[in-house]
């Protein structure tokens, strides 16, 4: 099982739930509880680790300004943890050839590999612009752990 593989198996087995962490300016690290998981990266078709956040979240603007990024889990004695930097899909924030209707599957894509549903995708749609949501994918430059499929 590769890394990657193994941080996905980590995140399905606790609803995506990791700790993301990035740097802010003056130095000092930021460290949130979030849900993610393991998608296929929608531009250059690399596995990654991608979670929704608000656009207006300080990891949002760490990530604009070059923070790297770290999403590490933990499942009893075993952990795992993917470094790397992040592309950011939003809004405001679109890649090339790719539009709104993309950016909703997307967020879509990220809610459920983080094991999320929902009984009405509408409704899940129109909050996620309300909130101004935004898909944070963090590329697996280097994968640490301590876990048993090592």
């Amino acid at each position: 099982m590769s890394n990657i593989e193994v941080m996905k198996s980590f995140l399905a087995s606790e609803t995506g739930l990791a700790t993301v962490s990035t740097t802010q300016a003056d130095g000092r690290v930021l460290s949130s509880v979030v849900n993610c998981g393991v998608i296929t990266h929608p531009v250059h078709g690399q596995s990654c680790v991608a979670l929704v956040s608000r656009g207006s979240a300080a990891r949002v603007g760490h990530v604009r300004r070059g923070s790297q990024v770290t999403v590490s889990a933990r499942r009893g004695w075993n952990w795992v943890a993917v470094t790397g930097p992040a592309d950011l899909i939003g809004p405001h924030n679109l890649p090339d050839n790719y539009d709104a209707d993309q950016l909703r599957l997307l967020l879509r894509e990220i809610y459920q590999a983080a094991g999320g549903t929902h009984d009405d995708y509408d409704e899940y749609d129109r909050a996620m612009v309300e909130d101004g949501r935004i898909a944070v994918l963090v590329a697996a430059d280097r994968i640490l752990g301590n876990h048993p499929q090592s």
